[in-house]
């Protein structure tokens, strides 16, 4: 933004609020307008949309505390000032006192923390079938001193299956414009993980860089599978027999054929057993699948199978497998 709209605008009107506003009821106001005047809720309408620009403007400087009293100080000098051209008398005039300013910020050309989390709020629908997307307000992009304003970030956000997740695969979305673009989802993408395009988001409006595009991802859950960092899980459902004599069996794995898994005799519920490298495979990395052993009870016995059980539980070892609990318990 130019230091001359700073003296023509005054962002403590435009928001509602008091020059000695805190920073926290500053957030809420704003979030309160937001709601009020965002696109998405008034589709259509140009002067909701114009106001909507207007407070997140404000917003955008009032909520940085550098920039908020750089504000407040050139606002200080009067909303009648006008910059002065060199050599018109008088010294360097208000050109010295910005380039002062600039100096001392550096010249940001990100936007305001916090916008894309925010914009994202409005968007809690994540999208319809595989591959569906939707497009949030833009964020970020205000002047730096000294530099082209940057274009300001479009978000937006996709949900993909668990399986398009874990192993990656290129997508398409609908732009703003209705134009489709492509999307790279790498391998091993979470849920709630942002995805950055560079220089695909809102041009810039005096030839500086041109904003991004962040696509939020939502990662519908597996039936069977669940992840645990790199490695995914599972339970396996096993019998009373072949928990306690032991057995070779068969288990599931992630989009590929099954896996034989050896369960040792006496294998209690609960025991994890590993196959190694049969995880989420990433670049940086592949984890593993552990298959949890759930022991199961039948729930239907016939007579021959309940006499059976009957005679095993006279032969079965005599100890209490809570003695040792109880006595912890103590």
């Amino acid at each position: 933004m130019a230091s001359q709209d700073w003296f023509d605008k005054d962002f403590y009107k435009v928001l509602g609020v008091d020059k000695s506003v805190s920073a926290a009821d500053l957030k809420k106001t704003y979030r309160k307008l937001a709601r009020q005047y965002h696109p998405d809720s008034n589709p259509g309408d140009a002067k909701a949309e114009a106001k909507f620009k207007e407070i997140s403007e404000a917003y955008s400087v009032l909520n940085d505390p550098e920039q908020r009293e750089e504000y407040d100080q050139i606002r200080a000098m009067g909303s009648g000032a006008r910059f002065s051209a060199p050599g018109a008398g008088g010294g360097g005039g208000f050109d010295d006192v910005f380039s002062r300013f600039g100096q001392q910020r550096g010249g940001s050309t990100s936007g305001p923390a916090g916008f894309e989390d925010f914009f994202s709020m409005f968007d809690q629908q994540g999208g319809g079938g595989f591959g569906s997307g939707r497009f949030g307000q833009t964020t970020g992009g205000y002047r730096g001193f000294g530099g082209p304003q940057r274009g300001a970030d479009v978000t937006a956000r996709t949900t993909i299956d668990f399986v398009t997740a874990a192993k990656g695969e290129t997508i398409t979305l609908q732009g703003e414009d209705n134009t489709p673009f492509k999307v790279k989802i790498p391998a091993g993408v979470s849920d709630g993980q942002k995805i950055r395009l560079r220089g695909r988001g809102r041009p810039s409006p005096d030839g500086g860089e041109s904003g991004d595009i962040v696509v939020t991802v939502a990662v519908r859950p597996h039936p069977v599978f669940t992840r645990d960092g790199l490695n995914l899980r599972l339970t396996v459902p096993v019998t009373f027999t072949e928990a306690a004599l032991g057995a070779t069996i068969e288990v599931p794995t992630l989009g590929g054929d099954p896996v034989r898994l050896r369960v040792a005799p006496g294998t209690p519920s609960g025991r994890v057993l590993r196959v190694k490298g049969r995880g989420i495979q990433t670049a940086k990395g592949t984890g593993d699948l552990l298959a949890e052993v759930q022991v199961a009870v039948p729930a239907h016995l016939d007579d021959a199978a309940r006499e059976a059980l009957e005679r095993f539980h006279e032969l079965e070892p005599k100890e209490n497998p809570r003695a040792d609990l109880m006595a912890k318990a103590r």
